[in-house]
């Protein structure tokens, strides 16, 4: 298919076809895919947790640092997407290419900051937490596999950006669906040692997570090379250009460090929740799994709206523009209702899939029911977000993110849980998420000023 054909039907969608129809075309297939991942990362979860609280807390206490990973890699991938996107929508084809090209190279690059780590930080990260070996020795192996391993992570994330950019949702989802899978069967088989596999516990839920990368990412370069897409990717040598890794970055940066800070945030409460019990890090490490169901549907529609408000900002039509945001936001709003609606009314029955008993329980269901009253602030925060990202103003993204997880959570969970115990920290949740959002209203406005208003309509 010639790239005329190609991108003349990328017009058609992105530029022309009713606004609702084609949201729910682009957003469906990643909402999928992130649905099937959140149901790994719980099923991940339970496997561990059936190996004791230990294993458990190990995991959570870990999970900051495979956010990072994530944040690292969605994050350039985002600017790579939104870069990509503009020039598409800009009719300028060969550039976006070159900019495909230089996603895959600095994924390759952010691969071996984390080797390091996995082999020389993995340790004494875990030992900044606790002196007990029995925490320590499963949180380092974990923590060094997933490291290691994180090339595949990478890569699949700049192509699967690649293929959304180009208008293709359905190829992204059957990689992250094929990674998932994979990952799903193999955790009990390594874990506990069926089929003759040896029983691995803890490393072997890293192992089986790096295994179903690897599966994403062979899937994603057979579609790659396989797929008629408005950008193709030609391995090998290409023109390094400063000028498109800066511009990857100026979206890219702000949305990793934004992404980061949740993991920085998370360090932070895990040393202040330590202080109560390890029951209370185990808490927050599934909550965080539990919520990955209400929040990765959010994320995959990001993933279509990303391209659609990209596209028809960088061809200058406003009103489609704004049309996707806003119904963008009201799908948002109403899938975290639903989500705080099951939070409150079965928290108990959403931590006993984690064999939660006692403490662990009671802490549980405390945590849940005050966390989740955040979930309609962070509905609206999330697609304003999408909208700076895709106009290139990830900086007011990192701005919001900085006040909502660093400058407003962790002080005020310190404070709060010296008032009233760990029950403070739960609470700084929705207190930072309503401060945060208030901000990003703000930043909305100054977009729409300077920016957003001057397009003609």
């Amino acid at each position: 298919m010639s790239e005329n054909k190609i991108q003349n039907q990328n017009t058609l969608r992105m530029g022309e076809k009713a606004m609702l129809p084609l949201i729910i075309e682009m957003s469906l297939p990643s909402m999928f895919s992130m649905l099937v991942q959140a149901l790994y990362n719980i099923v991940d979860s339970i496997f561990v947790s059936r190996l004791g609280e230990y294993a458990l807390s190990a995991v959570s206490l870990v999970y900051p640092i495979q956010l990072i990973n994530i944040s690292v890699g969605v994050g350039a991938s985002i600017g790579l997407s939104s870069l990509i996107s503009r020039r598409l929508g800009a009719k300028d084809i060969e550039a976006a290419q070159n900019a495909a090209e230089h996603g895959l190279f600095l994924a390759l690059c952010h691969w071996l900051l984390f080797v390091l780590f996995g082999f020389f930080g993995s340790r004494p990260f875990a030992m900044a937490f606790s002196d007990n070996a029995t925490l320590i020795e499963p949180a380092v192996a974990y923590c060094s596999i997933v490291c290691i391993g994180s090339l595949f992570a990478l890569c699949s994330s700049s192509m699967e950006k690649i293929m959304q950019a180009g208008g293709n949702m359905i190829a992204p989802m059957w990689c992250m669906l094929s990674g998932a899978v994979t990952n799903i069967i193999l955790d009990p088989i390594m874990i506990f040692g069926y089929f003759g596999f040896p029983a691995l516990g803890v490393a072997g839920a890293a192992i089986a997570t790096v295994t179903g990368q690897f599966v994403c990412f062979l899937v994603a370069n057979i579609f790659m090379k396989k797929l008629d897409l408005p950008v193709k990717v030609k391995y090998g040598r290409f023109p390094l250009s400063g000028r498109t890794v800066r511009d990857i970055y100026q979206v890219g940066l702000p949305s990793m460090v934004m992404q980061s800070i949740g993991s920085v945030m998370t360090i932070c409460l895990n040393a202040i929740l330590i202080a109560f019990s390890e029951a209370a890090v185990a808490v927050l490490g599934v909550y965080f799994k539990l919520q990955s169901f209400v929040f990765m549907p959010v994320f995959g529609m990001n993933h279509g709206l990303m391209p659609i408000m990209g596209y028809n900002y960088g061809a200058r039509n406003r009103k489609r523009l704004m049309q996707a945001y806003k119904i963008g936001l009201i799908l948002a709003l109403c899938i975290m209702v639903v989500g705080l609606l099951i939070f409150q009314l079965m928290p108990d029955k959403l931590m006993a899939m984690f064999k939660a008993e006692g403490d662990l329980l009671n802490v549980g269901v405390k945590a849940l029911r005050t966390i989740s009253l955040c979930f309609p602030f962070a509905a609206i925060g999330i697609i304003t977000g999408t909208l700076f990202q895709a106009t290139g103003r990830g900086v007011y993204s990192l701005l919001t993110s900085i006040l909502r997880q660093l400058v407003i959570i962790v002080p005020a969970a310190f404070i709060l849980s010296r008032v009233l115990g760990v029950m403070g920290v739960w609470w700084a949740f929705p207190l930072a998420e309503g401060f945060s959002l208030v901000f990003s209203l703000l930043m909305l406005r100054r977009l729409w000023r300077t920016d957003l208003s001057q397009i003609p309509e």
